[in-house]
């Protein structure tokens, strides 16, 4: 595997931006970063990002969850952020970045786990949870799903899939902001573009739009079933708090409400913004979660 790792002053002064790195080693040779603030002994509540971001996405609720007396972790996907890149878009599998994922959670020794996922941080963080579901305790999404490859995708999806396989002009920044309704300013967009000085960086955001299940015979949709099957018997709580404006995964939010015990009674909320909710209501994403391990310590 030919790894690429972005040169750390390209992060050097990034808006809202203030967090000390961690690295770990999810196999020999290959290094995720991630956030990791509040205190160390505090239950963990972790956030996944999704395509083609990375934690920076998460600056905003980061420090109000942790401020709350709660351990935050956020970390870079492979290929994303200030985690390491393959080179070739081979190495990106769906599988390959379960097994990343469930490595880290495993060499962290997490337990007690609140997920909150958006985007594939969702095609990654609910097969994560359903088959390490005794280390979680609850799971909130954000405009995301489970995709099995038995439904019919948006047209939307099918246009993006074609790009991101065959444009040669591949802007992350500018992806980001067509996804979110309020204006970024020059210094976030700069932000999203750190991660990848130039072409061969972006093969990992490049290869997840094809990763998605399409069809039912895809290689994920079996393993993805099978994740169905243990969140259809999920009475944990499980709450969505999708956008109001996002084409991609519109309704999926009530699918999921109809089909996971745990989400019956939960307050599910729909707040205002595009795709990437965690830019246009940030503070409202992270009141959703104080509000749910509030209930907890209630219970």
């Amino acid at each position: 595997m030919r790894i690429l790792r972005t040169d750390e002053a390209r992060f050097a002064g990034l808006p809202d931006y203030p967090f000390s790195p961690n690295y770990l080693d999810v196999e020999p040779g290959l290094r995720m970063h991630f956030v990791d603030e509040g205190p160390r002994n505090a239950a963990p509540v972790v956030m996944l990002h999704g395509e083609p971001s990375w934690s920076y996405l998460y600056r905003h609720m980061i420090p109000v969850v942790a401020d709350a007396g709660h351990r935050v972790l956020a970390p870079d996907l492979v290929g994303f952020g200030k985690s390491d890149k393959p080179v070739d878009t081979a190495d990106y599998t769906y599988d390959n970045h379960v097994n990343w994922l469930t490595r880290w959670i495993e060499e962290l020794d997490l337990w007690n786990i609140t997920l909150v996922c958006q985007n594939w941080g969702s095609l990654l963080g609910l097969r994560l949870a359903a088959e390490n579901h005794r280390r979680f305790s609850r799971i909130i999404v954000g405009n995301g799903m489970l995709p099995t490859g038995d439904s019919p995708v948006p047209s939307v999806f099918r246009l993006w899939k074609a790009f991101a396989s065959h444009s040669p002009w591949f802007p992350v920044a500018r992806i980001i902001q067509l996804g979110t309704e309020r204006t970024l300013s020059s210094g976030e967009l700069a932000a999203y573009e750190a991660p990848f000085p130039d072409a061969r960086h972006k093969a990992g955001a490049r290869a997840f739009p094809k990763l998605v299940p399409t069809s039912p015979s895809d290689p994920s949709s079996a393993a993805n079933r099978e994740a169905w099957r243990i969140l259809e018997k999920w009475r944990k709580p499980f709450i969505t708090c999708f956008s109001s404006s996002d084409p991609i995964t519109r309704g999926g939010d009530r699918l999921m409400q109809r089909r996971i015990p745990g989400a019956f009674g939960q307050p599910h909320i729909t707040l205002s913004g595009g795709h990437f909710l965690q830019e246009d209501s940030p503070r409202q994403f992270a009141r959703v979660i104080l509000d749910a391990l509030k209930a907890e310590m209630a219970a």
